[in-house]
């Protein structure tokens, strides 16, 4: 069967690498830095969508060619499409695949080594963790051109503090891997050269889990946050009890117990 023209696009946006249990998507195209335009997102939501269903998958690795990770919103596809129903659906769209990154039922990690504007900056506070090298810088840069980053708020608000999340938005400055890591942005910073060690190492680390125990944790805790505190502890209770029941959580106490490693029964 042919392979459509559509299909063949999106592999060439987003290409994908498949490596023991770990999954890399990684943007490309460093021409235009890596922007979120209609294909990019499309590529994005499809890939996602489609690694959902493969339980074979155990993390995903969101990764970029070139000097940027991801500058944002293609702003010159935006005003050649002026209409506010384009950009309504275009910011949808958008949300729609943050959000399934938040929901994916495995870790997704930002592995980020250039600049991360803007939608790139939401991109990667919307990762459950994220990996910078020490030149990367992040901004969330739309009052730069008199667009406040509304929606990238949203994800930025829900990592960083208050004041530092306003004075992002409000100035459009970069600020540093260090000051990323430092304000929760990010999880670690790395030297360049060491990035990619450093990223295989936190997906080894995962991938050396419990698969069912990695999956019912990522769950809980995205539902969690939304809660109040009373709300979030019966929830927290219960996923717990529920837990406890499986094959996994029995052989994991077990081997504690034991002294051994233990066999995971669902990988």
């Amino acid at each position: 069967m042919p392979v459509s023209s559509d299909t063949s696009l999106a592999a060439e946006l987003l290409l994908r690498d498949d490596q023991q249990g770990v999954t890399t998507l990684t943007l490309n195209t460093p021409e235009r830095f890596n922007t979120l335009s209609e294909q990019m997102l499309g590529a994005l939501q499809t890939a996602l969508a489609d690694l959902a269903n493969d339980e074979q998958v155990r993390c995903v690795v969101l990764a970029a060619n070139g000097k940027a990770f991801c500058a944002g919103h293609d702003l010159k596809q935006m005003r050649a499409n002026p209409d506010k129903a384009y950009h309504q659906a275009l910011f949808a769209r958008c949300s729609e695949v943050m959000q399934a990154i938040v929901h994916f039922p495995v870790p997704v990690i930002a592995k980020v080594q250039g600049i991360a504007t803007a939608a790139g900056c939401q991109l990667v506070a919307s990762c459950d963790l994220a990996v910078a090298a020490q030149s990367a810088r992040f901004a969330v840069s739309g009052i730069n051109v008199g667009l406040f980053c509304s929606t990238p708020a949203v994800a930025l608000s829900r990592n960083v503090p208050r004041k530092r999340a306003m004075e992002m938005l409000l100035t459009g400055e970069f600020i540093s891997a260090t000051q990323a890591a430092e304000w929760g942005l990010i999880n670690r910073v790395v030297e360049d050269a060491a990035l990619d060690d450093a990223v295989q190492a936190l997906t080894d680390s995962i991938c050396a889990k419990s698969a069912v125990a990695v999956r019912t944790g990522k769950a809980m805790f995205a539902r969690q946050l939304a809660m109040p505190l009373d709300e979030a502890y019966a929830f927290a209770g219960e996923t717990m009890a529920c837990n406890m029941q499986t094959l996994d959580a029995a052989e994991g106490i077990d081997a504690f117990i034991g002294k051994r490693p233990p066999r995971w029964q669902h990988r």
